[in-house]
């Protein structure tokens, strides 16, 4: 037996106890008369104490180091000197037996809390990263929520099946990562991008509530919230509405706070796509603080021969309170901020609710006081208030002032990572117009149901249609998202008709699943949540990174186990795949 307890459970309880405890070392201190060594494992720390005398294990003592593995054989004593700071801290254990299991190198950086291991040394060594304190609680975190989304699904009679990881590509979406096929050359498997038309086959199957914890695949570049390969909780239901998916899984979020997190959300308010662009520029939007967008409109801009606003489609700004006494610095960097590539804004105009009354604004020369009085009452400006406005192209200059809303939250500290805002986002568009390819794609995906009552408007005003589709969003981060599906054939060939398929392309793309509507496909819907996405905001974290056991890096490697690696040209042949040199 290598050990009768764990290096986090023993108390004052077990004095006198003899017990046997194995882990690592985390520090050793010579005292001289005495020497203490702190060992470790995944439950804690307990120090061993040795006398100054003891022959017995001089020579193990003499070899210890850092991280190696050891054997510990000894009785529970009482501590003299207490440490509150850990639930072992009030015992030692007197060691009469240390053995060394496995001899171990110094650590390329500190096995602790506060390391001073940089991102990609932790990367490459992620097995030593995964022994401190804060990434191992991220895990057990993780572990904890898979546990609580399983007995609530379960609960409710749910049935969890697993769904193939070889499968067909499709046209639509994010890039697939492909497999070739060595029994089928010049042929391809594709990685699943989600299990979508699987779980719809399951409803046709008759297994009327499904859900999955998945491994899915997108070949797409990276940001802190996108990983090559993600989890997501996979959900699918039977003869229901809209308002059952929202309400079941309403149900399990705030089944999570309650049980994991400990908090008792309020109940989730909704919010239309057409609302959320309108207030806050995104159908995302963080609602933890409000400096919700203002229109100004007609008179109140126009005509002043100011071309920035004559010529743009849309005028709008937000209050930002208490903010008045921003220096020249401060705004500069504001706007170079909105002018960064990524936002691509070409200027900012502000004006002051100064503390005293006064309204001055960037653009006095085409405004005048009894303008701005008027931009006063619009945002509802209070002496010491700053108003910032964008200008331009409706759709894009509230990207641009959204991106500036959530900076002023930052910098004014709005976005307090342990409040939670959870909203719904409902009615997106069915249809989004792409410039490049000039044809309308889904804005989710294929099998998206339209509203019943804009079936009609898919021929003349396609980009008027609204999806029965909605998104779960928790403080500006979209969670989680799903859609009442088609379960007709005839209206799934006039969707397909619409993103641009002949019948014989959707019909080899996508016969199985036409083929299937013909056997009796009962109503379904679900929805799908970004789990590793959603173990980071219960985290506090910004990068699901972090929340992910072996991670790949901003390039999509593995750095620790050096992949992506090529392969050998006995294993191209195989797979008669040619290469160039």
């Amino acid at each position: 037996m290598h050990r009768t307890h764990t290096c986090g459970e023993l108390t004052l309880a077990d004095l006198g106890k003899e017990v046997i405890l194995s882990g690592w070392v985390q520090k050793s201190r010579d005292l001289g008369a005495m020497t203490f060594i702190d060992i470790r494992d995944r439950y804690g720390i307990t120090q061993l104490v040795f006398n100054a005398d003891d022959s017995a294990n001089a020579a193990a003592l003499a070899e210890l180091g850092r991280e190696y593995v050891i054997k510990a054989t000894g009785s529970v004593v009482e501590r003299s000197n207490k440490n509150a700071k850990i639930p072992t801290g009030e015992i030692e254990i007197k060691v009469s037996k240390l053995e060394i299991l496995n001899a171990a190198k110094l650590p390329p950086f500190m096995i602790e809390d506060e390391t001073d291991g940089g991102d990609d040394v932790r990367m490459k060594y992620r097995y030593l990263d995964l022994r401190r304190n804060p990434v191992r609680s991220n895990l057990v975190l993780r572990h904890k929520m898979a546990q609580e989304v399983r007995k609530y699904l379960d609960g409710l009679n749910f049935i969890e099946v697993e769904t193939p990881v070889l499968i067909k590509s499709t046209p639509e979406g994010a890039r697939d990562f492909v497999v070739p096929s060595r029994m089928n050359p010049g042929e391809f498997y594709a990685l699943p991008q989600s299990p979508q038309t699987f779980k719809q086959l399951l409803m046709v199957s008759g297994f009327d509530r499904y859900f999955q914890i998945v491994k899915c695949f997108r070949d797409e570049d990276l940001r802190a919230d996108r990983q090559p390969e993600f989890t997501q909780i996979d959900c699918e239901m039977s003869f229901i509405e809209q308002e059952d998916i929202l309400n079941v899984f309403e149900g399990l979020i705030r089944s999570l706070f309650r049980n994991v997190k400990g908090v008792d959300l309020i109940e989730v308010p909704r919010m239309t796509y057409a609302d959320a662009m309108s207030r806050y520029g995104s159908d995302k939007p963080d609602t933890r603080f409000g400096m919700e967008f203002v229109s100004l409109e007609g008179d109140l801009v126009k005509g002043k021969g100011f071309p920035v606003f004559d010529n743009a489609e849309l005028v709008i700004g937000i209050n930002a309170k208490g903010c008045a006494e921003y220096t020249r610095k401060q705004l500069d960097e504001l706007t170079d901020f909105i002018k960064r590539p990524q936002i691509g804004a070409t200027g900012l105009i502000y004006f002051r609710h100064s503390t005293d009354g006064t309204l001055k604004s960037s653009v006095d020369k085409f405004y005048h006081e009894d303008d701005l009085k008027k931009w006063s009452t619009a945002f509802n400006s209070a002496p010491g208030d700053l108003i910032l406005i964008m200008a331009g192209k409706t759709e894009k200059v509230q990207k641009q002032l959204s991106e500036l809303r959530l900076e002023m939250g930052n910098r004014l500290g709005l976005r307090d990572k342990n409040k939670f805002s959870p909203l719904w986002v409902l009615d997106f568009p069915l249809l989004e117009w792409d410039e490049d390819s000039q044809r309308y794609h889904a804005m989710h995906h294929p099998f998206t149901s339209p509203k019943p009552e804009d079936i009609a408007l898919l021929d003349s005003k396609p980009g008027e249609v609204r999806a029965n589709a909605y998104d779960m969003v928790i403080n500006g981060t979209e969670i989680g998202g799903g859609s009442i599906r088609i379960h007709d054939r005839t209206l799934q060939s006039l969707m397909f008709k619409h993103l641009g398929f002949s019948p014989e392309e959707a019909q080899k793309q996508f016969g199985f699943l036409l083929d299937a509507f013909e056997f009796g496909a009962p109503p379904h819907g679900g929805i799908a949540f970004g789990f590793d996405r959603l173990v980071s905001i219960f985290a506090g974290l910004d990068s699901i990174r972090d929340v992910i056991a072996f991670p790949k890096n901003n390039s999509g490697r593995d750095v620790m186990i050096d992949s992506p690696s090529t392969i050998s040209d006995e294993q191209l042949k195989e797979l008669t795949i040619r290469t160039t040199v």
